[in-house]
């Protein structure tokens, strides 16, 4: 994936992005509506090998707020010392895990985000688990999120890559039945785009801290990413303004350090 022009050359800083640099840059996403956005998976997307823990979630949100947009990181566990740290990020887990997970009481359904980033199935390859309906698997829980947030967006990425060349293959493998699936979820009409982390532009065996999960210049790259996704989603009129939930704001750091009133499940 190409990234917009306007992160070309943008340096992103482990300990935050320059606000005033962005500001130049960046414009607000979708006439700048509020941002409730849940990330969803499992090591990575809890920020497993970064330095604060926030993984790629501090820099991403920087972006947006940077541009105009309102945002509220939301989920059933919290992560990073980055304020509004919700996540929902299972470290271990597989695909049909996390799903069971999203259904939870505390997740999805309550918090009905309208925006969903899903970075899944790096497990389901390191086990070589049923590798062949991976994109069956992840359709059967993209589906289901679209019944517990039906106005939620799903920015499926593809996997990162990884050190060992045997599970490399399965992720190309995986990644391929992910874009496939976006693609004809695309033409049904659905609310859901495809960031591609395996690419260029995303980390290098240089941004791994371990075979499997990125350093924090490698967050930081899926940041960009993200972001870039986001912004041509807006263009392309996907992001719907989220779904009034009492006590939930539209501006997650208004709270401090997370907004979850359940704590971890």
């Amino acid at each position: 994936m190409l990234l917009s022009p306007l992160l070309a050359g943008f340096p992103l800083v482990r300990s935050g992005i320059p606000l005033r640099q962005t500001a130049l840059l960046a414009n607000p996403i979708a006439d700048g509506i509020p941002l409730r956005i849940l990330p969803l998976g499992a090591s990575i997307t809890w920020g497993q090998a970064s330095s604060t823990g926030n993984g790629y979630r501090s820099d991403l949100r920087n972006l947006l707020v940077a541009g105009g947009n309102p945002v509220n990181m939301v989920g059933s566990r919290q992560n990073g010392d980055m304020v509004d740290n919700d996540v929902e990020g299972w470290p271990g887990y597989v695909i049909e895990q996390v799903y069971a997970k999203a259904k939870g009481k505390n997740s999805v359904g309550f918090w009905k985000p309208n925006v969903i980033l899903v970075n899944l199935g790096t497990n389901d390859c390191l086990q070589d688990l049923d590798l062949a309906d991976a994109g069956e698997r992840m359709r059967e829980m993209v589906e289901g999120l679209w019944v517990l947030s039906p106005r939620a967006l799903v920015v499926l990425s593809s996997l990162i890559l990884n050190k060992n060349e045997t599970v490399d293959e399965r992720v190309e493998a995986v990644n391929k039945q992910y874009a496939a699936l976006v693609s004809q979820l695309k033409g049904d009409g659905r609310r859901i785009a495809f960031v591609d982390m395996h690419g260029a532009n995303g980390p290098t065996l240089a941004d791994m801290n371990d075979q499997t999960h990125p350093n924090d210049n490698g967050y930081s790259k899926m940041a960009k990413i993200l972001y870039a996704g986001l912004v041509d989603a807006g263009k392309a009129k996907m992001i719907e303004k989220p779904e009034v939930v009492n006590g939930v704001p539209d501006d997650g750091a208004n709270t401090g350090l997370g907004n979850n009133p359940f704590g971890e499940e």
